[in-house]
């Protein structure tokens, strides 16, 4: 028996669960994926081909397959069909560290590259004027950089700094971090704001899954030891391959916690 055979012959077992036809074949689907019957980069049968054999309308086929794509599970290529997503492996993130992508990913062994998307001096916005202290009359360097570890694209990292403080983005090497402090500016904490968000078509075919998949959105808010702030960034972070984790800790009477 063949994975599509197999597909079809979970979806006969699920019929009696009551559940609605594009839940159960998304179940199926999934499930098929989860036992390795249909592996990374195999192709999923056609809709017409999947309705026909199942006896269910296209419409049906369309809802569970989108929604498998939305959830990353497979990815669509425009005029080659719908796949199995590749396996990602997933990257652990303290949130108790301030440090770079490149220190985060080499600590791993992970090979790392970016492409730049982005580097140049403009007019502030009135949120970056509002975060980093500017007046409508000081440029702003922006950064903007995906990045990429072993040849996956991870993460699109959208930096702002006062020019005062990076006066030639230009001159960047491989890390920011780097090179703020060669002069001193160098961050020392942060306040970092995670929220879920659905990836957009222009970040999605950066990071190389389908539009709509939900990724991380972060906004982190970086500061000198004199506390003031030095950078806002805005990332995006692929959602199947990044996991933050926090330590917390159970405070006694009386005692506080510090930021």
């Amino acid at each position: 028996m063949n994975a599509a055979d197999q597909i079809f012959a979970m979806l006969r077992e699920s019929s009696q669960s009551g559940a609605p036809l594009y839940l159960q074949l998304r179940r199926s689907i999934e499930e098929a994926v989860n036992r390795g019957l249909i592996g990374p980069g195999d192709a999923l049968p056609s809709e017409r081909d999947i309705a026909s054999k199942a006896d269910i309308s296209r419409v049906t086929v369309r809802k569970a397959v989108q929604d498998l794509v939305k959830g990353g599970v497979l990815v669509q290529r425009h005029g080659s069909g719908t796949f199995v997503a590749p396996r990602m492996e997933r990257v652990e993130q303290s949130l108790s560290r301030l440090t770079s992508f490149t220190e985060d990913m080499a600590r791993r062994g992970m090979s790392v590259r970016s492409v730049w998307l982005d580097r140049g001096l403009y007019a502030p916005s009135p949120d970056e004027m509002m975060v980093l202290g500017l007046s409508s009359t000081e440029l702003v360097a922006r950064v903007a950089r995906l990045r990429i570890a072993n040849d996956t694209p991870l993460a699109i990292e959208r930096a702002a700094i006062s020019a005062s403080v990076l006066p030639d983005p230009e001159a960047i090497g491989s890390s920011l971090y780097a090179a703020l402090g060669t002069t001193g500016n160098r961050p020392v904490r942060a306040v970092q704001r995670i929220s879920a968000t659905n990836l957009g078509d222009a970040d999605a075919l950066l990071l190389e899954v389908s539009s709509g998949v939900a990724g991380l959105q972060i906004e982190r808010i970086s500061y000198l030891a004199s506390g003031k702030v030095i950078e806002f960034t805005r990332s995006v972070y692929r959602g199947d391959a990044y996991d933050f984790v926090a330590e917390l800790r159970l405070t006694g009477p009386g005692e506080e916690i510090r930021p």
